[in-house]
């Protein structure tokens, strides 16, 4: 938005002239349902006396601004988003007193009405610049102060922030106010407001600093299916091991979780008062997958309050190093300290899985990326920051040692506690610890971008033995580095119809070409797996034999981890055009049947509808959309009773759901006419059923009208907006079109819900009307929506599905045509036109060898 961003020189400039103090901030809330009263003091001291500087706020109204005693006219120093600061003293008090806007994107202060019982919800969403919305503020990481809140609310409500809460005060009829104790020296983006009718378990977690106060909170509705004494224990688990691996107690004074609606990412690591997606209040049964994946998230914001909120990056540029620390240790603390166990082989199969997609967009960047400015940091939430990353600091641990590794980050947090670092301060330490020099590994790993890909180089001899084995790493040509890796190479052999390891070495791959002379003389596998054990970051192809052996045989490997890398491998194959699509397709429902790990199960159902809508040769594309809703139908059918699998399958086959005797039964699972021993059809699937019957045009508004009826929460209505969104009608998808790009009315979860049933499978013709208006559009949103709506709205109505060249062409025309637009939005259309590039190899690849192609 114009007027929205903050540069990384300007915000240089104000940390070298500010020091801020403290923050005195009053909140009532009890003003109107659209805006509320923020009072901010703010004291700090200036460097240079009579310089000028400027105050983030962004606010309808602003009434009052007072400097130093001074009263400052509020239409002359206050442009919407900045307020103007000249004749600074040495040391200044700062009142400014503004109606602010509650939001309904997920940003801000976002406000929420529960449609079961009307109750109101509040929420705080700061990260990244976001504090603005809600008060006064200096809004950059770097320049920290204490916060000290008072809101005036509705007595009925829960208030939570950073400190502890207060009693409340009566201030008037049914009106109370909560006084909360200021802060320790934090960034505004880490600091927090939760207000309403929240419920709440109480408890509490052993700390090395005492016993501290711990609550879980969520909507009353929702209050029956909260699992709170699973939550406090991951909770407990995580703190008795981040603590003993940090060699620092947890730095503040309680802990609370607050799961709220309308959530734009998975959580956030507010200081002591963490806020969390709702979804992860299950209300009906999820796959295993998504329980680990919850487990993983209250680790993640856990590992925060360390690295993050008591030692805060300086800019956005090390935003990547908040994020992989905390990803890498909180699948650490899942494998050693939970019943998570296979942690490691989750974060193969899906936060690798997410880099390796990632670092192979246009728009790839290295690790430490270059965030010149707000708008570039918004759009850098990717898989480089967050997957890759932790990758990267994974090779990183077992390169210098484990324990030299976390006895330089207790170094790290003993001597910035409460301050702001960069990377060159994290390395300092590491090197200290480990006597390593990683000058080149920063080069080589944080400073370059791209992903290596690494192949086996066989020969055999007539007795069936090793002669040769050499590794060839490439690299693509717009990021030609190839990197040193130690990598983990196993030889299993078919046994007994399993797959056993037989040998195993390390080697230090370097260089275009390695040679593996440990290996010669072996007799030549079954399958032969670069990588095993996932040490490096890369991706990896497999021999012929190897493949082969996979095809029929890839549920022999006993362990999850080899067998997660070998989905992986061919994946990237069959995503590369080195596999061709219908193979992939072959070879995922038949792996997928035997296969026990939730993750890489809900993995390979989502890769297989991806197969079959985009890259399949169009001319065999209704034949493969047959053979996936066939074949999951299936396994649907084959699945263990009750178990997670036969979950997992029956939701692929209410999407794959084509021909009309498979809506046919995903009808009769609906209305319950047929039932499948040990499949309960609990709420969130009899609306996934009734949305493939509402998008195949079996059944219309009524039904939908119907369900919600049954279902009138803020899910059901979810749902419904999805549904409706998702009618194979030229007028359905023009209404949906008006809510989400001509209205700006939609809160962001309907927004999101919109956009997903407007883009349904199946529906091209429908679709194609809107490929122009898109375009035209695209700018208009990006300069008048908050961010998060911009990138939903740009990234969720791209026509991907259409993925043809004439929605290349057209893509392109667009590239050319707005080369002034704003880089964010150039970035997000790069990264949409390039998974129709991708698609278009694929079904390329798909009609090789094709008599009828």
């Amino acid at each position: 938005m114009p007027g929205m961003n903050l540069t990384r020189d300007e915000a240089a400039a104000r940390a070298r002239l500010l020091d801020v103090a403290s923050y005195d901030i009053e909140l009532d809330l009890t003003v109107s349902d659209r805006v509320f009263r923020s009072r901010t003091t703010a004291r700090f001291t200036c460097t240079e006396p009579g310089a000028a500087t400027f105050i983030d706020l962004v606010a309808p109204a602003v009434s009052s601004v007072t400097l130093n005693g001074a009263e400052l006219d509020p239409a002359t120093v206050f442009d919407g988003t900045r307020i103007a600061l000249e004749g600074l003293a040495a040391d200044n008090e700062l009142v400014v007193v503004a109606d602010c806007a509650y939001m309904n994107t997920g940003e801000g202060l976002h406000r929420f009405v529960d449609p079961v019982d009307g109750e109101v919800y509040l929420y705080s969403q700061f990260e990244v610049a976001d504090s603005r919305r809600v008060f006064a503020v200096f809004e950059q990481p770097d320049l920290k102060a204490a916060y000290a809140f008072t809101v005036t609310a509705p007595a009925h409500w829960e208030v939570v922030s950073v400190s502890p809460t207060p009693e409340p005060e009566p201030v008037a009829e049914g009106v109370a106010a909560w006084r909360f104790a200021p802060t320790a020296r934090l960034s505004s983006y880490v600091t927090a407001i939760v207000a309403g009718a929240y419920s709440a378990v109480r408890g509490e977690i052993a700390s090395r600093k005492g016993t501290l106060p711990a609550a879980v909170f969520c909507r009353r509705s929702l209050a029956e299916h909260l699992d709170a004494d699973v939550i406090l224990e991951l909770t407990q688990q995580g703190f008795t091991f981040f603590e003993e691996l940090f060699d620092r107690e947890y730095p503040f004074d309680k802990y609370d979780q607050l799961f709220v609606p309308e959530f734009n990412a998975g959580a956030m690591e507010n200081a002591g008062c963490v806020t969390i997606l709702e979804d992860y209040v299950f209300r009906s049964r999820v796959p295993e997958a998504a329980v680990e994946r919850r487990a993983v998230t209250v680790l993640h914001e856990l590992a925060h309050m360390w690295f993050g909120d008591l030692v805060t990056m300086r800019w956005w540029d090390d935003l990547w190093l908040n994020e992989s620390f905390a990803e890498y240790v909180s699948h650490l603390a899942a494998a050693e300290a939970t019943k998570y166990t296979e942690a490691w082989t989750t974060f193969a199969n899906t936060e690798k899985t997410w880099a390796y997609r990632q670092d192979q967009l246009p728009s790839t960047h290295p690790i430490v990326a270059d965030i010149k400015d707000l708008e570039d940091v918004e759009v850098n939430f990717d898989g480089i920051t967050y997957g890759k990353g932790a990758a990267v600091l994974k090779q990183l641990v077992s390169w210098v040692g484990h324990e030299e590794f976390f006895a330089g980050i207790r170094t790290y947090f003993a001597k910035h506690a409460y301050a702001n670092t960069t990377l060159a301060d994290l390395l300092v330490e590491l090197e200290a610890s480990s006597g390593r020099d990683l000058a080149a590994w920063s080069q080589l790993w944080l400073e370059t971008a791209g992903i290596n890909t690494l192949r086996p180089v066989l020969e055999s001899g007539d007795d069936g033995r090793i002669t040769s084995l050499a590794v060839r790493q490439e690299a693509p040509a717009d990021w030609p580095t190839l990197r040193t890796h130690r990598l983990g190479i196993g030889l299993y052999d078919l046994a007994g119809g399993s797959l056993i390891r037989r040998r195993y070495v390390e080697v230090d791959v370097d260089g275009e070409q390695t040679a593996v002379p440990e290996l010669v003389g072996e007799a030549r596998p079954d399958l032969l797996l670069l990588n095993d054990d996932d040490l490096a970051y890369t991706k990896i192809r497999l021999d012929e034999r190897s493949l082969a052996t996979l095809v029929g045989q890839l549920s022999a490997i006993s362990e999850s981890l080899p067998r997660a890398l070998c989905w992986a491998a061919a994946w990237d194959m069959c995503r590369d055009a080195e596999m061709r699509p219908r193979a992939y397709l072959d070879l995922g429902l038949a792996g997928v049947r035997t296969e026990s790990d939730s993750s890489m199960v809900r993995s390979v159902l989502r890769q297989l509808e991806t197969v079959a809508r985009l890259y399949v040769d169009p001319a065999h594309r209704e034949t493969a959309a047959a053979v996936l809703a066939e074949g999951t139908e299936r396994l649907l059918r084959g699945a263990a009773p009750g178990s997670d699998a036969q979950l997992q399958f029956a939701r692929a086959f209410a999407t794959a759901a084509r021909a009309t005797p498979q809506l046919d039964v995903v009808r009769a699972l609906y209305d319950g006419t047929e039932q499948i021993d040990g499949l309960v059809i609990d709420t969130d699937l009899r609306w996934e059923l009734l949305h493939r019957l509402v998008s195949a045009g079996a059944v219309g508004e009524e039904a939908i009208d119907a369900e919600l009826a049954r279902d009138n929460t803020a899910t059901g209505q979810r749902h419904a907006a999805a549904a409706r969104a998702s009618r194979p009608t030229a007028e359905a998808k023009a209404r949906a079109w008006a809510a989400v790009v001509d209205s700006d009315d939609l809160p962001n979860a309907l927004q999101s819900a919109t956009i997903g049933g407007f883009a349904t499978p199946g529906q091209e013709d429908l679709l194609r009307p809107f490929v122009e208006p898109y375009f035209d559009a695209l700018e208009q949103v990006w300069a008048t929506r908050t961010n998060e709506t911009a990138q939903n709205i740009v990234l969720g109505l791209y026509p991907t599905l259409l993925a043809d060249e004439e929605l290349l062409a057209r893509t392109d025309a667009w590239l050319d045509k707005a080369a002034s637009a704003p880089p964010a939005l150039r970035r997000l259309v790069l990264e949409s036109r390039d998974g129709v590039a991708r698609a278009l190899r694929a079904q390329a690849r798909d009609r090789q060898d094709d008599p009828t192609g």
